[in-house]
């Protein structure tokens, strides 16, 4: 088996089989520029994808420079592709093309797509424009996997165990690439950005139903460690028919793969509706706590949810992140970042989560 299928996690395809039950899936990409310190993350997503519904339509968002915010809606889920056996998808807006949406070498996507996208595991571009705002990106970059999610050489994991092969717990979630290298550009209103071996990072989540609440911290480029990666998360979700709350924190460090999950760990936080993010977790080997903050505004972004593509979360990858890991008392690693992305969603947040 090649290292390329290794790295390949469970749910990278497409989860849509074709009914007209509600249904979303969303994908999101990250490269992290450390000498600029800046960040770009691409959220993309497609809603009732049989058409015809209410909310079906799909969108592209990018969170730039500054925390700055483009956004771009695709009414036309027939212009959506996506492969069911791999990360591969696109969605064409603006085209001269009349055959069936699928991926195009760059060139040929160059010359005929003036709105839409494109990305697989190892190619990633597009070009967005916003009449309204007048923001514009155009991208074009490679990807090399680094982590998926699991140990290096060993088949990878479903994040959310395998309970979330079945439609039991919903929404699913899935980090897709805990760390990657990325080298190529990105042009942002006319200023470009390039970029070689830059930190990436991408996750999605998909179903029927839509969580309640949740929160989000994650980071793949920490300061003096290359080799260290970090997604926490946690959130109310549907299960049958009670709700349930739930937490988790993966580091992939130096080969190693350290997963903090319900089933073999205690998992606390303390989320603040903005400006902190801490969690702490053991398990019968290892402890690890986090401690995340921002004094940020954040940038509304959208979501899918029952009612569609709504304001509904609050980013920033802009913030300040301290990481410590602990076999018993020794220390296996202390790390921070000044470039962590943080996210709350949902509601209501009107005080402090514990749990």
């Amino acid at each position: 088996m090649s290292e390329q299928n290794f790295l390949q996690t469970p749910h990278s395809g497409y989860h849509w089989d074709q009914s007209d039950r509600r249904f979303f899936e969303g994908w999101y990409f990250r490269v992290t520029l450390s000498e600029d310190r800046q960040t770009f993350a691409f959220m993309y997503s497609i809603e009732d994808p049989i058409g015809g519904q209410l909310h079906s339509g799909g969108g592209a968002q990018i969170l730039g420079p500054d925390d700055e915010y483009l956004c771009r809606t695709f009414p036309d889920v027939n212009r959506f592709w996506a492969s069911p056996q791999a990360l591969e998808l696109g969605h064409w807006g603006e085209t001269d093309l009349t055959s069936t949406p699928a991926y195009l070498e760059p060139e040929l996507f160059n010359h005929h797509i003036r709105q839409g996208y494109q990305v697989t595991t190892t190619w990633h571009q597009g070009t967005l424009h916003d009449p309204g705002t007048q923001q514009t990106c155009r991208w074009e970059y490679s990807t090399r996997p680094i982590y998926g999610w699991g140990n290096v050489g060993q088949p990878q994991q479903s994040t959310a165990g395998w309970l979330s092969f079945l439609p039991i717990f919903e929404p699913g979630w899935q980090i897709l690439m805990a760390h990657g290298l990325a080298t190529g550009w990105i042009e942002w209103n006319g200023k470009i950005y390039q970029f070689n071996n830059a930190p990436a990072y991408s996750e999605k989540n998909w179903g029927g139903a839509f969580p309640q609440k949740w929160f989000w911290v994650n980071c793949n480029c920490f300061e003096n460690e290359p080799d260290l990666a970090l997604t926490a998360g946690g959130g109310r979700r549907g299960v049958l028919a009670w709700m349930e709350s739930v937490a988790m924190i993966g580091i992939h460090y130096r080969g190693k793969f350290y997963e903090f999950v319900p089933w073999n760990s205690q998992v606390n936080w303390q989320i603040e509706p903005w400006g902190t993010w801490q969690m702490q977790a053991q398990n019968l080997e290892f402890q690890v706590t986090l401690s995340a903050k921002t004094d940020q505004p954040g940038t509304p972004l959208r979501a899918p949810t029952q009612d569609g593509l709504i304001f509904f979360c609050r980013d920033t990858m802009r913030g300040e992140i301290m990481l410590e890991l602990k076999r018993g008392n020794e220390i296996i690693l202390r790390a921070e970042s000044h470039l962590c992305g943080l996210e709350v969603g949902g509601s209501p947040w009107k005080e402090i989560w514990v749990n």
